[in-house]
C-alpha cells in the first residue's frame, strides 16, 4: 500500500488502537480468573462458546438480561471511585437472572468512552471481573469502544450483558403456585444500589456537600465512599433456595422501587402487602429522604429502602428458606404477604 505524505491517522482522529491493545491485554489475567465450567472465559475471539452440558445442565431455557450502572457513573467520574461500578454492572444483570430462576453463566461488557484512559478502564474491569467472581459466571469478552466526540473529556458509559440457564421445569417466578397468604421475605440491600442516582446528585447538590465530605449518617466515611457501595449479588445465597424448591417468585428492587416491581411477579388477582414496619430504613436512604425533602410514597417508588430482592415464599417453607439466607450472609427478614386484591 502507498504511504501518503502528511496523511492522517487514526490517532489523529482521537483513537489509539495501541492503547486498547494494552488494555485487553492487561484486562486478559482478569477475565482468566472468572473460569466456570462450560467456558474457558479466553479473549481476544470474535465470540465465545459454552458448554451447557459441561455446566450440569439437561434441558435448560436459556435467559439474557442487560443493563447499565445509569448516573451512578457520573459520581465515579467525578469522585475519581471506578472501582466498584464494574460490581454495579454485572449484580444488576445477574441479580434479574434470578427473577427467572436462572443461574449466571457468562457475562460481556460494553465500556464505551471518548479517549481511552487505561488505568482508569482496568480499574472498571477489574471491578466486573470481581462480579462475575461473585456471581459464579465467566467474564467471556467485551467492547471496548472510543469514540472522541461522543463523551466528554474524563466520561464512559458502561453497560452488560449476560445470559444464564435454568433447566425447563424450574422457570421463576410460578405465578399458578401464589396464594394469598404467601409470605414476602425481604432481603437487604447495601444501600441504593444502582438506581435512583438522578434524585440522589441533585439531593447531594442541595445539600451542599461535595463527594470527599464527611458523611452525615456514616462516621468516617467520605458521602462518596458511602453512596458508591456496590450493589449486592445475591446469586451464590439465593440460588440454593430456588434449587431447593423454596421460593415462588423473585423481586429485584430496581428502578421503581418497592412500588413498581413485585407487581411484575405476582399472579393477576394478588398484590403486595408490605409490613412497613418490619424493617427501619437504613441511615442512607433516612438522610436522602431528610436531606431533599422526599415524600415517603416517592421514596418507595424510586430506591430499594434497604430491601434488595422480595421473595414470595409459601409460609411452611419461610423458616427454611429464612435460615439459609442467614447462613449464607444475608439480612433477610418477613416484611409482608400476599392478599386479595
Amino acid at each position: 500500500m502507498t504511504e501518503r505524505p502528511n496523511g492522517l491517522t487514526y490517532a489523529q482522529a482521537g483513537v489509539d488502537i495501541d492503547a486498547g491493545a494494552e488494555l485487553v491485554e492487561r484486562i486478559k489475567p482478569l477475565a482468566k480468573a472468572t473460569r466456570r465450567p462450560g467456558a474457558d472465559a479466553a479473549l481476544g475471539g470474535f465470540g465465545a462458546l459454552f458448554d451447557l452440558k459441561a455446566a450440569g445442565f439437561s434441558d435448560p431455557l436459556l435467559v439474557t438480561t442487560t443493563d447499565g450502572v445509569g448516573t451512578k457513573l457520573k459520581i465515579a467520574i467525578e469522585a475519581d471511585r471506578p472501582d466498584g461500578v464494574g460490581v454495579d454492572l454485572v449484580a444488576m444483570c445477574v441479580n434479574d437472572l434470578l427473577a427467572q430462576g436462572a443461574e449466571p453463566l457468562l457475562f460481556l461488557d460494553y465500556f464505551a468512552t471518548g479517549k481511552l484512559d487505561v488505568e482508569s478502564a482496568v480499574r472498571v474491569v477489574a471491578g466486573i471481573a470481581e462480579g462475575c467472581r461473585q456471581a459464579g459466571c465467566a467474564l467471556v469478552g467485551g467492547e471496548t469502544a472510543e469514540m472522541p466526540g461522543m463523551y466528554a473529556d474524563g466520561d464512559y458509559d458502561l453497560a452488560g450483558f449476560s445470559v444464564g440457564a435454568v433447566e425447563r421445569g424450574a422457570v421463576l417466578p410460578r405465578m399458578d403456585d401464589q396464594r394469598a397468604g404467601d409470605l414476602l421475605i425481604g432481603v437487604a440491600s447495601s444501600g441504593p444500589h444502582s438506581n435512583g442516582y438522578s434524585l440522589i446528585r441533585r439531593i447531594v447538590e442541595r445539600s451542599g456537600l461535595g463527594w470527599d465530605a464527611p458523611a452525615p449518617f456514616a462516621p468516617g466515611q467520605s458521602l462518596a465512599d458511602t453512596l458508591m457501595a456496590p450493589t449486592r449479588i445475591y446469586v451464590k445465597s439465593l440460588l440454593p433456595q430456588i434449587k431447593a424448591g423454596r421460593i415462588k417468585a423473585v423481586v429485584h428492587i430496581t428502578g421503581g422501587g418497592l412500588i413498581e416491581n413485585p407487581p411484575r411477579v405476582i399472579a393477576q388477582g394478588l398484590a403486595a402487602q408490605f409490613d412497613w414496619n418490619s424493617w427501619s430504613l437504613p441511615p442512607v436512604f433516612e438522610w436522602l429522604q431528610s436531606a431533599g425533602g422526599v415524600d415517603t410514597h416517592e421514596m418507595r417508588r424510586t430506591f430499594n429502602c434497604g430491601v434488595g430482592l422480595v421473595l414470595v415464599v409459601a409460609p411452611q417453607d419461610a423458616a427454611d428458606a429464612l435460615a439459609g439466607l442467614l447462613e449464607a450472609g444475608e439480612h433477610a427478614f418477613v416484611c409482608g404477604q400476599l392478599a386479595a386484591g
